[in-house]
């Protein structure tokens, strides 16, 4: 009983306070090189739509940029997520500048070999991604709760046995808070536009596609995190496929 009370709560407060936007890279101007909504939200709730690649539809406005961002092979890049666009401090719900404290999930980021990174998101759907970064669950420490931690700042580094090129950067996290219902994992991200240089092109990663990687019913997408109070289980699995590595 005590858990279903829990989980009330927590949706109660989703409906109220929750959401977040990625918005911009490696502290440039908000909105360069980044497909992003426009102060809209809204999450992709539906794994199996093209939206699911580098967002879009449902959410109605967005804003494109011209910009591909320049960037060296072995080097870190880092996105911010905030509650609002613009965002400097909490709103009237004290622990939501980045995202509602309660909305629990693991953080990723993902990498597309593409021929123009300014193709977005329509160059998103399909095969050719490959995980870079994954931060789940370890010591009741879920992957949400360090980037809130870390003031919505997510940081991946470029692996540097890659080929130079242009690349759709996927920046994604999942909160997990109402995800025990079908459909109830609330998935946001956003696709940046990146052109890597010094890559030794050493290694070819497998890849995946979005839609495709992921399945609604997934035991880390459909999944119970709430348990007498805290968020569980020690043996989470983060959706998707393992990380590359060079």
């Amino acid at each position: 009983m005590k858990s279903s009370v829990i989980q009330t709560v927590v949706a109660a407060a989703s409906v109220a306070s929750a959401h977040t936007i990625m918005q911009a890279v490696n502290g440039l101007e908000m909105g360069k090189g980044i497909y992003m909504p426009d102060n809209d939200n809204t999450p992709i709730q539906d794994v199996s739509t093209d939206s699911i690649a580098c967002s879009g539809s449902p959410v109605k406005k967005w804003r494109s940029s011209p910009d591909v961002i320049e960037v060296q092979a072995g080097s870190q890049v880092t996105g911010l997520w905030l509650h609002e666009l613009g965002s400097t401090g909490p709103d009237e719900y004290t622990d939501n500048k980045v995202i509602a404290s309660s909305h629990h999930g693991p953080v990723m980021a993902y990498l597309k070999k593409v021929d123009d990174a300014t193709n977005n998101p329509a160059g998103g759907p399909g095969d050719g991604w490959f995980k870079i970064s994954e931060v789940g669950y370890e010591n009741q420490v879920w992957g949400v709760d360090k980037l809130i931690e870390d003031e919505g700042i997510q940081t991946v580094t470029i692996p540097e046995c890659i080929e130079d090129g242009d690349y759709l950067l996927r920046f994604e996290l999942i909160a997990l808070h109402s995800a025990s219902a079908p459909m109830g994992a609330q998935f946001y991200l956003s696709c940046a536009q990146i052109r890597v240089s010094g890559g030794t092109a050493s290694k070819t990663p497998e890849t995946v596609s979005f839609p495709g990687a992921y399945s609604n019913s997934d035991p880390g997408i459909l999944v119970q995190i709430w348990e007498n109070d805290l968020p569980y289980p020690a043996d989470y699995t983060v959706p998707g496929p393992a990380v590359f590595t060079c």
